[in-house]
């Protein structure tokens, strides 16, 4: 069973069962991880945390809230980012 680990730091905050239609921040907001949204489109990047491992799909045209840049650096939009197979997410930005 494929899975999605939430931390903050190095702290297991909880896990869920991967789903690929549903975006990671209604998978951690199912199992009571709460990570902090305002858009929920990809615009504002509130949502923005850190992929630990494995992968994350997000929208081939990268919404204003995100960039190449910040993606290099491990960054993802939970929001509009589905896993694609277990992944590992730190709630703790790349910034």
């Amino acid at each position: 069973m494929a899975t999605v680990r939430f931390y903050r730091g190095e702290l297991l905050l909880g896990v869920t069962e991967v789903n690929p239609e549903i975006p990671l921040i209604e998978l951690a907001e199912a199992i009571g991880v709460d990570i902090p949204r305002n858009c929920t489109s990809g615009n504002c990047g509130t949502c923005m945390c850190r992929l630990k491992s494995g992968e994350v799909i997000l929208p081939e045209i990268l919404p204003a809230g995100i960039d190449e840049d910040y993606i290099e650096d491990g960054a993802i939009l939970t929001c509009i980012g589905f896993a694609k197979d277990s992944v590992d997410i730190d709630l703790i930005p790349p910034l």
